[in-house]
């Protein structure tokens, strides 16, 4: 058996497609199937059972699976740790994040990260948390930052932040006399901004809503926005109302362009998420992101910077 051999077979059990395996690791369709031919004749077994809508592994494929996983697994960690004890932290680290790490979190961290690993480059996708999770499965970054945890087979989310979601609305009349007291009553009269079903950001607004008695599917719904900040400017444009995180909406309260509301409620409490996967070594950089994310908001949180509660 070759390693690539190894590494075809991976692609392929994990994506389930020859064509998908084929563009993960930038080789043609028929030069996938040649190496699962080949390997299935070193082995005498057949490894994979094809149908018209996903490869299946046979029984002999499951074995194989788990072994090619560890041999792989072990060739990275071998490669990253010589790596790492003949240099510094250096390369590329892909982060897949959702809306707000993306845009409010991973901001704040990376000029201090930048000032330390300055050999470090930092490649950012951004998506929705189940997008997210998707990408950490198909090996498309090495680490995610995400807002909802996920059920995702081979990931792993590890808590390290908590902030508070408010409720925003405009910065209007109806709204101001209202005194920093808003009811489920407005809630319920009022038209509603809300992300799209895969947002982190919208599910903990619904689990909110749901626990103060209010079924979302009652909710006169505005507008569907693919982002937080377009939520934020909707509602500083009189769209509608929303609940969004208390980091995103921070600026645009101080700035007098909308009103942010608290509620009584603890689900309006929510944690970030690093994510990864379970059973890949982690590389020099990403070792790196796992110890650094948590210090850095702890120490931003014990200086005051940050309103929110650490769960480290």
């Amino acid at each position: 058996m070759q390693l690539k051999q190894l590494e075809v077979f991976v692609q392929v059990a994990r994506l389930k497609s020859f064509s998908k395996a084929a563009d993960a690791l930038y080789l043609t369709q028929p030069t996938i199937s040649a190496h699962i031919s080949a390997l299935e004749g070193e082995l005498g077994s057949k490894l994979v059972v094809r149908s018209t809508k996903e490869i299946q592994l046979t029984a002999t494929g499951n074995i194989l699976y788990g072994y090619a996983n560890q041999i792989l697994g072990l060739c990275e960690r071998a490669e990253q740790e010589v790596k790492t004890a003949s240099s510094d932290i250096q390369g590329a680290l892909s982060i897949a994040a959702s809306t707000v790490p993306s845009q409010y979190l991973l901001p704040r961290i990376l000029p201090h990260l930048r000032k330390r690993y300055p050999k470090v480059f930092f490649q950012v996708f951004q998506g929705d948390s189940s997008q997210v999770a998707q990408r950490i499965f198909e090996n498309g970054a090495e680490m995610g930052i995400i807002g909802s945890p996920v059920q995702k087979a081979g990931c792993v989310c590890t808590p390290f932040f908590s902030e508070r979601m408010v409720i925003v609305t405009p910065n209007t009349p109806e709204f101001r006399e209202l005194d920093g007291t808003i009811s489920g009553q407005v809630l319920r009269a009022s038209p509603f901004l809300v992300r799209e079903p895969g947002s982190g950001t919208r599910k903990r607004s619904e689990e909110f809503l749901r626990g103060i008695g209010i079924d979302p599917r009652e909710l006169t719904l505005a507008a569907q926005l693919q982002s937080t900040e377009s939520i934020l400017q909707g509602v500083k444009n009189g769209l509608g109302i929303s609940i969004v995180s208390g980091l995103a909406a921070a600026d645009y309260v101080q700035m007098g362009s909308i009103l942010s509301f608290d509620y009584d409620s603890p689900l309006l409490d929510r944690q970030f998420y690093l994510i990864h996967h379970r059973t890949r070594p982690h590389s020099p950089a990403a070792s790196m992101l796992l110890q650094e994310l948590p210090r850095y908001f702890q120490g931003e949180i014990e200086a005051g910077s940050l309103k929110a509660e650490p769960t480290l």
